[in-house]
Protein backbone atom coordinates (compact mmCIF):
# COMPACT_ATOMS: atom_id res chain seq x y z
CA UNK A 1 0.00 0.00 0.00
CA UNK A 2 3.12 2.43 0.72
CA UNK A 3 4.34 1.74 -2.65
CA UNK A 4 1.25 2.84 -4.14
CA UNK A 5 1.28 6.22 -2.04
CA UNK A 6 4.89 6.96 -3.51
CA UNK A 7 4.36 6.36 -7.08
CA UNK A 8 1.18 8.33 -6.99
CA UNK A 9 3.35 11.33 -5.56
CA UNK A 10 6.16 10.61 -8.22
CA UNK A 11 4.06 11.62 -11.48
CA UNK A 12 3.47 14.71 -10.26
CA UNK A 13 5.08 17.69 -11.10
CA UNK A 14 4.69 21.47 -10.22
CA UNK A 15 3.79 23.67 -12.26
CA UNK A 16 7.05 26.23 -12.19
CA UNK A 17 8.83 23.37 -13.58
CA UNK A 18 6.62 23.35 -16.60
CA UNK A 19 6.43 26.73 -17.10
CA UNK A 20 10.58 26.55 -16.71
CA UNK A 21 10.71 23.88 -19.04
CA UNK A 22 8.72 25.53 -21.54
CA UNK A 23 10.48 29.10 -21.40
CA UNK A 24 13.77 26.91 -21.73
CA UNK A 25 12.25 25.27 -24.99
CA UNK A 26 11.26 28.71 -26.63
CA UNK A 27 14.54 29.70 -25.66
CA UNK A 28 16.41 27.09 -27.02
CA UNK A 29 13.96 27.23 -30.70
CA UNK A 30 14.39 30.75 -30.90
CA UNK A 31 18.76 30.45 -30.46
CA UNK A 32 18.84 27.61 -33.15
CA UNK A 33 16.69 29.67 -35.64
CA UNK A 34 19.37 32.58 -35.11
CA UNK A 35 21.87 30.56 -35.68
CA UNK A 36 20.76 28.90 -38.97
CA UNK A 37 18.10 31.50 -40.31
CA UNK A 38 19.44 35.12 -39.24
CA UNK A 39 22.99 35.10 -38.53
CA UNK A 40 24.30 33.74 -41.79
CA UNK A 41 21.42 36.34 -43.51
CA UNK A 42 22.97 39.47 -41.62
CA UNK A 43 26.70 38.27 -42.81
CA UNK A 44 25.63 38.13 -46.41
CA UNK A 45 23.67 41.49 -45.96
CA UNK A 46 26.50 43.42 -44.79
CA UNK A 47 28.84 41.30 -47.10
CA UNK A 48 27.11 42.36 -49.98
CA UNK A 49 27.08 46.33 -49.16
CA UNK A 50 30.72 46.03 -48.50
CA UNK A 51 30.75 44.79 -52.31
CA UNK A 52 28.26 47.68 -53.22
CA UNK A 53 30.45 50.34 -51.49
CA UNK A 54 33.71 49.37 -53.52
CA UNK A 55 32.62 49.53 -56.91
CA UNK A 56 34.34 52.20 -59.16
CA UNK A 57 33.85 52.64 -62.81
CA UNK A 58 35.10 50.60 -64.99
CA UNK A 59 34.62 47.15 -63.31
CA UNK A 60 32.27 44.70 -64.99
CA UNK A 61 29.29 43.84 -63.42
CA UNK A 62 26.42 40.99 -63.66
CA UNK A 63 22.66 42.31 -62.53
CA UNK A 64 20.47 39.88 -60.14
CA UNK A 65 18.22 39.25 -63.64
CA UNK A 66 21.77 38.58 -65.79
CA UNK A 67 22.63 41.41 -67.71
CA UNK A 68 26.21 41.48 -68.15
CA UNK A 69 27.87 45.57 -68.23
CA UNK A 70 30.63 47.73 -67.42
CA UNK A 71 29.57 50.55 -64.83
CA UNK A 72 29.89 53.88 -66.55
CA UNK A 73 28.40 55.88 -63.77
CA UNK A 74 27.70 55.38 -59.83
CA UNK A 75 25.13 57.88 -57.84
CA UNK A 76 24.02 58.12 -54.02
CA UNK A 77 21.25 55.19 -54.81
CA UNK A 78 21.57 54.22 -58.54
CA UNK A 79 24.20 52.93 -61.16
CA UNK A 80 24.22 53.18 -64.60
CA UNK A 81 25.81 49.80 -67.28
CA UNK A 82 27.06 50.40 -70.75
CA UNK A 83 25.32 46.65 -71.91
CA UNK A 84 26.24 47.77 -75.20
CA UNK A 85 28.28 49.96 -77.61
CA UNK A 86 25.29 52.62 -77.69
CA UNK A 87 23.24 50.90 -74.54
CA UNK A 88 23.32 52.21 -71.03
CA UNK A 89 20.92 51.19 -68.53
CA UNK A 90 20.38 52.64 -65.08
CA UNK A 91 19.17 50.21 -61.87
CA UNK A 92 19.34 50.50 -58.07
CA UNK A 93 23.02 49.58 -56.47
CA UNK A 94 20.98 46.57 -54.97
CA UNK A 95 20.20 44.98 -58.23
CA UNK A 96 23.95 44.67 -58.83
CA UNK A 97 24.65 40.31 -58.05
CA UNK A 98 28.58 40.10 -58.52
CA UNK A 99 31.74 40.73 -60.87
CA UNK A 100 31.60 39.02 -63.71
CA UNK A 101 33.04 35.94 -63.28
CA UNK A 102 36.09 36.11 -65.62
CA UNK A 103 36.73 39.83 -64.67
CA UNK A 104 36.78 39.01 -60.77
CA UNK A 105 39.37 36.15 -61.55
CA UNK A 106 41.26 38.68 -63.40
CA UNK A 107 40.61 41.48 -60.38
CA UNK A 108 42.08 38.97 -57.72
CA UNK A 109 45.24 38.31 -60.19
CA UNK A 110 45.93 41.92 -60.14
CA UNK A 111 45.97 42.72 -56.89
CA UNK A 112 47.83 39.66 -56.15
CA UNK A 113 50.85 41.26 -57.75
Amino acid sequence: MIDVAFAQGAGHQSPTGAFLFQIIFLVGIFLVFYLLIIRPQQKQRKKHQEFLASLKKGDKVITSSGIWGTITDIGEQTITLKVDSNARITFTKEAIAGYQPKYEERKEEKSAK
